[in-house]
């Protein structure tokens, strides 16, 4: 569902956002009176539109999406009850809506009453706090304990006064693995009995040793999901809460960086890209015995190994992370922001978000959910008949707030291509010394 999407231009541009509107009245008048959908020049020639209600309903509001959520249909339900609201919803590519979305904040206009944003890409906009609604102000705080907290945190400014959208879908990092490679191997293949064998990431490197020596496979595809694996569960990445760079100065990335290495160098990860037809190739012939990956990854599993009954899912050695996810926003040109707030508290309280998670797969937000009869009695006849849900749980219930920052993905973008130079024969010593010069000249920009 989230697949890698570059967005490096928008973040950049995004943190000028507030400069380049400002004294902008005059345009926000104008989107008011118009509605706020006509005016910034926005490309939504691919766009799945929706429309929900009657033509004349006294409040008309427009969502923009991107993916497929099941929204629309969910909807339906609300629209019934509430007969004097409709909806427009526009659902599109990831890239070309967030661009979309840019434009409209940027022009002062053409920006819908509620928009999505990918939870990698929520920071970008943040320097921009006068271009959305504070949630806040709509009575968020009624609905704060539904969420997870982390989740919650992520949507907030640093201070935590300022609320810019609620969580839907979440992206709890596991292990999904193969287990008649674990069998080869002469290891132990039921769920429990992996997670109790891989507790630590020691024991993922001995683990890799014997199916590397008995099979011949290497242990995971690629040094990205191996490295955000280890990444994910450190408490600073790769910058603090006043948008310092802190890669130098901390740990834990540095300490990421080179154990993925080592593996590398080990022979332990292969370096199939991610989404090429290779990576997902090797997902059906067993080129590695495991993903490490969040809970939306079950639907990519499903797709490029249709036919396979091998795949099953543990928690992550030492802990998992979150990868993925997206908040429901309300740009300040909405001319419905109370109404827009009622509907979006109601597609995402725990009732609809459970039945997200059964039509669409989207892993939910809300905690209440785990507990309800859908989650306790789930039950993938793919993964051999396990309670996948549990374990996606309890990676959510573990997980904390890590602060990204808008230049996020710039940085991240050059620590991969260090991963792949290692790949390559580099020296990982040098290549992270390497890493850090780029990484300032590419944010000092």
């Amino acid at each position: 569902m989230m697949k890698k999407s570059s967005m490096l231009t928008v973040l950049t541009a995004m943190a000028f956002l507030t400069a380049a509107c400002g004294g902008n009245e005059a345009n926000n008048e104008e989107a008011q009176a118009d509605g706020g959908n006509n005016n910034a020049n926005v490309d939504n020639e691919d766009a799945d539109v929706t429309d929900l209600g009657a033509e004349d309903a006294e409040v008309e509001l427009s969502f923009w999406l991107f993916g497929a959520t099941g929204y629309p249909e969910l909807a339906e339900e609300y629209i019934e009850e509430n007969p004097e609201v409709s909806i427009t919803f526009q659902e599109i590519d990831m890239e070309d809506h967030h661009n979309n979305l840019f434009t409209a904040l940027s022009a002062g206009s053409g920006a819908p009453d509620m928009a999505a944003i990918e939870v990698s890409e929520i920071d970008g906009y943040k320097n921009a706090e006068d271009r959305f609604v504070n949630l806040y102000d709509l009575g968020a705080e009624d609905v704060e304990d539904d969420f997870l907290d982390w989740a919650w945190e992520v949507g907030s400014n640093v201070e935590g006064d300022f609320q810019f959208g609620l969580p839907t879908d979440i992206g709890p990092t596991v292990m999904f693995y193969r287990a008649d490679i674990f069998e080869e191997a002469g290891l132990p293949s039921e769920p429990e009995e992996v997670e109790e064998l891989l507790q630590t990431w020691e024991d993922f490197e001995e683990a890799g040793d014997t199916v590397l020596e008995e099979t011949g496979t290497p242990m995971t595809g690629n040094p990205e999901t191996l490295f955000n694996a280890k990444r994910d569960q450190a408490p600073e990445h790769y910058f603090n809460e006043e948008d310092e760079l802190i890669l130098d100065s901390t740990p834990y990335v540095e300490e990421a960086f080179m154990d993925t290495s080592a593996l590398i160098e080990q022979g332990h990860v292969d370096n199939y890209g991610m989404w090429t037809p290779e990576w997902g190739g090797a997902m059906d012939d067993g080129g590695y015995a495991t993903l490490l990956a969040p809970a939306w990854m079950q639907g990519v599993v499903k797709d490029n190994a249709p036919d396979q009954e091998n795949w099953r899912v543990a928690s992550m050695p030492e802990g998992g992370g979150n990868w993925g996810g997206s908040y429901i926003t309300i740009p300040d040109q909405s001319e419905h922001p109370e109404e827009a707030f009622a509907f979006m508290e109601w597609l995402l309280a725990p009732e609809q978000q459970q039945k997200a998670f059964e039509n669409m797969g989207l892993f939910p937000s809300a905690p209440e959910v785990y507990e309800m009869e859908t989650f306790t009695e789930f039950s993938d006849d793919y993964f051999g008949g396990q309670n996948t849900a549990e374990v996606f749980a309890e990676s959510a219930l573990e997980n904390e707030h890590v602060h990204k920052g808008p230049q996020y993905g710039d940085v991240n973008t050059e620590i991969l291509d260090g991963l792949d130079n290692v790949y390559d024969g580099a020296d990982p010593e040098e290549e992270w010394e390497d890493v850090l010069t780029r990484v300032e000249q590419r944010t000092s920009r």
